[in-house]
């Protein structure tokens, strides 16, 4: 298993507060994925505008877990606005 693997996650959220507050509570979400190590940066000029940063420990099961039906409606729910772009890389 390769622990040097990230996904870098850019997306637009209506309310920061709100969706970070969402986003911490899928914690045990992201960790049965194998996700671990979240950082969160917001655009000084739009703190709407955020990038997370994620290690990730299993590829194939991480995109299984983006791809899901509950993280569609657990983004759409916390105010994620269109599509987020997600990169995997090493």
């Amino acid at each position: 298993m390769n622990t040097n693997e990230n996904v870098t996650i850019h997306l637009k959220v209506k309310d920061y507060a709100a969706w970070r507050t969402a986003y911490d509570g899928h914690e045990k979400s992201r960790l049965s994925a194998g996700i671990t190590n979240g950082r969160v940066f917001r655009r000084a000029e739009d703190p709407n505008d955020v990038v997370i940063l994620q290690d990730v420990a299993d590829v194939p099961k991480a995109r299984s877990w983006f791809g899901s039906d509950d993280l569609k409606a657990a983004m759409q729910k916390s105010g994620v606005l269109g599509s987020p772009s997600i990169r995997f890389a090493s």
